[in-house]
């Protein structure tokens, strides 16, 4: 550990506890992105952290307005012979149901102790406002340690405000203002490492469609007895288009649903091997009682490497208390798909539209949404010379060798990449058991407090010119 390691390490200590009442605080802001009645708290979120920024340092801090949610942006340019980085990540939050799964208040942060440490209890402990906050502590120690009145590196930072819902606005905030935004690397901290004891960089994540589609059949619900076996039952013809969307082999069966894919080359498949993979501690995490999936890949491959189709939820029918004896008069299916390198957003909503209609019997009519424009999928080249950098800091702060994942996952890195022509690098500290979207997200303190470590050698790196 250098000297100037050590140094940053012990101001992190120092500040654990302010760093955590921080962002307790902003925890306790309920942005709940995807639902409009938290709207206003959104907003809040957004200038809780430009007070931050401003707090920290940064000398020009704004939060953008957009046709849904605001993002923050914030820039400390006093280095002009040195490389321009830009923070990407978000303050919206996922909802919290189901309420009554929560072992404290969603909102109502707490530390608890644990085996590996003290961890942050609360929605948005690690997606992404933990995230984010690192990066504040990560500066300030980087300021303290170095002495400087400015960062090594350029700094900006984009926080947006609706990544749970898709980001249906970003591409065009990204475009407006894709001189100001002007980078040499864009560093996304909304991702995780592959267990406490392997520290991994995520390379790619997988690009979504989702929708949802509705079949009727009559314009009421019928009788059973008097209709049932003599017309056409909407829940029964769902049955049949969810159990075909799939077949023996897991293989997704709508026609040209993997064109474009490109196939994962040899040595990131040699790389992902490396991952030592224990199916009962996967099966534990996720509470699943048995894997499933595409023939012909393993977990980790199809979980990052492949695209997918699920149904994510079904309505027919009466599903309230006691029985009602009816031929409902519809139907209705959400999906998403999980999309790879290459493989085009408007041609699989093409396809999928194209096969649901061939599987509609006469009687039945159906309708198809698509939810916002999706969201592409992206790949850092292994070897970018950024990425090497952020290993570099990744390997210091864990004091081993630094290895390599895909997540399966969604977000808008792609956007990020393309419109800004920067090379694009995930630092995140999350892990598989942090309970992201789901109650009783947490953060494992020890992380959020070495990613604060990772960004402040990485700062010094970059300024160094290596």
């Amino acid at each position: 550990m250098t000297t100037e390691h050590a140094e940053i390490r012990a101001f992190v200590a120092e500040h654990t506890e302010e760093f955590l009442a921080d962002l307790a605080s902003w925890l306790r802001i309920p942005s709940i992105g995807t639902d409009p009645a938290h709207a206003d708290d959104v907003r809040r979120s957004a200038e809780w952290l430009a007070d931050r920024l401003r707090a920290v340092g940064f000398p020009l801090v704004e939060i953008w307005p957009t046709a849904g949610q605001p993002a923050v942006y914030a820039e400390w340019l006093a280095r002009p012979a040195a490389p321009t980085v830009l923070v990407y990540g978000h303050h919206d939050v996922q909802p919290v149901d189901p309420l009554g799964e929560w072992i404290s208040p969603p909102f109502e942060p707490v530390v608890v102790d644990s085996e590996f440490g003290p961890r942050l209890l609360g929605r948005g402990a690690i997606d992404d406002k933990g995230q984010v906050a690192f990066h504040l502590l990560g500066l300030s120690a980087h300021l303290a340690v170095t002495g400087a009145a400015a960062p090594a590196v350029n700094l900006k930072f984009l926080i947006e405000g609706e990544e749970e819902s898709g980001s249906p606005h970003f591409g065009d905030l990204l475009r407006a203002n894709r001189d100001r935004l002007a980078c040499d690397v864009v560093i996304v901290s909304d991702t995780g490492i592959y267990s406490r004891e392997l520290p991994s960089i995520c390379i790619g994540m997988r690009g979504m469609v989702k929708g949802e589609f509705e079949l009727r059949g009559a314009d009421v619900d019928l009788h059973s007895g008097s209709f049932g076996g003599s017309v056409p039952n909407p829940a029964h013809v769902l049955a049949r288009i969810v159990t075909a969307l799939h077949d023996d082999d897991e293989h997704v069966t709508i026609p040209g649903f993997y064109d474009g894919v490109r196939e994962p080359d040899a040595t990131e498949r040699e790389l992902l091997d490396h991952l030592p993979f224990d199916e009962a501690e996967y099966l534990a995490t996720s509470t699943a009682k048995a894997l499933a999936g595409e023939m012909g890949w393993s977990t980790l491959e199809r979980t990052g490497m492949r695209p997918t189709a699920e149904i994510n939820g079904m309505t027919s029918g009466y599903t309230g208390a006691g029985h009602k004896t009816i031929v409902p008069s519809t139907a209705s299916a959400k999906f998403s798909f999980r999309l790879v390198p290459d493989q085009p957003i408007e041609g699989v909503m093409s396809a999928f539209r194209s096969w649901l209609t061939a599987q509609i019997p006469p009687g039945i009519s159906v309708s198809l949404d698509f939810i916002g424009p999706g969201v592409r999928p992206f790949l850092t080249p292994l070897g970018d010379p950024m990425l090497q950098a952020v290993v570099r800091a990744m390997a210091a702060v864990f004091d081993r060798e630094v290895l390599f994942t895909r997540e399966g996952g969604s977000g808008p890195e792609a956007d990020l990449a393309e419109v800004l022509d920067a090379p694009l690098i995930f630092l995140g500290f999350g892990l598989p058991d942090d309970r992201i979207h789901a109650p009783n997200e947490k953060a494992d303190v020890p992380l959020l407090l070495k990613g604060a470590e990772a960004v402040a050698l990485l700062w010094s790196d970059l300024g160094s010119g290596r």
